[in-house]
């Protein structure tokens, strides 16, 4: 599945770079219009991940829009995941709220469960192999495969973000990703500078989902050929041209 990304700060729909450098800035009713077709969106909150305010009328717009939608960003309660599902979200993802003092927060993990695993995604975000939390600015001493393995049985799939790489559209590491896959069988969301058909066609081989950023914003890859893409790996007819 190929999964295009919203990512929220400061009232707009924005593309930053390695998590930080403005790269563009969008009105979310252009956003919306132009992923009409995509079956599923991955909505982030870069300001309630980071804690420094929220944009959460603009994730609640996403999640009425029709959409699946997956939302991330600032989940730290049991009373906030539960709000962005009820709110339409089919999931939520979990990222730094699952480590605390530099381990997973197991009493935390167990809290969630009520809400169902099916709709509980694990972010696993690393730079430089090890584990990177609020927005990325801490880095906790734990691989990505320690944190797999220590995970896997408070969710049914993984968000891995390759920090490294992300928002500079110069590839991920497949070699890379291969490890990870080895290491689970919950399904795979990989994430951070995937910016060729070929990556995403050999993720899809991995059996791994695709979440596009900047490749998607700035026309590297092209909406009609993604969406064509999707309905190949679903076996179904090809989309209409808009």
């Amino acid at each position: 599945m190929i999964i295009p990304a919203i990512d929220f700060a400061v009232g707009a729909v924005v593309q930053l770079v390695q998590g930080e450098q403005l790269a563009l800035r969008r009105d979310l009713d252009e956003i919306l219009d132009e992923f009409r077709d995509f079956p599923v969106l991955q909505i982030i909150d870069l300001d309630a991940a980071k804690n420094e305010g929220h944009n959460r009328k603009l994730v609640e717009k996403c999640c009425r829009a029709g959409h699946r939608v997956r939302v991330g960003g600032g989940i730290r309660t049991l009373e906030r995941a539960r709000e962005v599902l009820e709110s339409g979200a089919q999931q939520v993802i979990l990222s730094s709220a699952i480590f605390q003092q530099e381990s997973p927060n197991f009493a935390w993990l167990e809290q969630m469960q009520v809400l169902g695993r099916e709709h509980l995604i694990l972010g696993i975000d690393a730079r430089q192999n090890q584990i990177a939390i609020h927005g990325w600015r801490k880095l906790l001493p734990i691989t990505p495969e320690q944190a797999i393995a220590a995970l896997e049985p408070y969710g049914d799939e993984f968000l891995y973000t390759h920090v490294d790489t992300e928002g500079l559209m110069q590839g991920i590491p497949l070699e890379r990703i291969r490890g990870l896959r080895a290491c689970t069988a919950h399904r795979l969301t990989i994430a951070g500078g995937i910016s060729s058909m070929m990556e995403i066609e050999a993720l899809e081989s991995m059996n791994c989902n695709s979440v596009l950023g900047m490749a998607i914003y700035t026309g590297k890859l092209d909406r009609h050929a993604l969406l064509e893409q999707i309905h190949k790996s679903m076996s179904l007819p090809s989309v209409r041209e808009t």
